[in-house]
């Protein structure tokens, strides 16, 4: 059923996502699926390009990367089972664009509780759920 499951993880909180890759364990061993770690970063704003080494989006980008392999490996899921992707820009539309790309069944991501901004601004975890054109699992923690 869930063959191909993608998990969103912010870096900056990894704590958070232990919940969504555990599910997301738990589903792919079930269904004998891959699961795929995301990072997003965002885009430098262009105010701050000129304060910033030629190369910062380049270093972001790669230390972005060795930490999802480090997540990926302290995961519990077999190697040949997952993969792991930077992508760079808005965080719904980079997490909508890859499970689109990857052709996901299925999202699983770690949301806070709603607090009262998000009632009125809305969150990453509602545009996804809102938009996708798969499955989502929120994951509350």
């Amino acid at each position: 059923m869930f063959k191909s499951i993608l998990v969103p993880i912010d870096l900056a909180d990894t704590d958070l996502a232990k919940p969504a890759i555990a599910t997301a364990a738990t589903l792919s061993q079930t269904w004998s699926g891959t699961v795929r770690l995301l990072n997003v970063l965002p885009m430098t704003p262009v105010m701050l390009a000129e304060y910033v080494p030629a190369d910062f989006d380049e270093q972001q980008r790669q230390t972005s990367e060795e930490a999802l392999a480090i997540v990926a490996r302290e995961s519990g899921i077999e190697p040949a089972r997952i993969s792991s992707v930077v992508r760079q820009g808005g965080i719904y539309h980079e997490i909508l664009e890859e499970a689109v790309h990857m052709k996901a069944d299925l999202i699983v991501m770690t949301s806070h509780r709603p607090a009262m901004r998000t009632y009125f601004l809305g969150s990453n975890a509602g545009h996804v759920v809102r938009y996708a054109k798969c499955s989502v699992l929120v994951v509350r923690h």
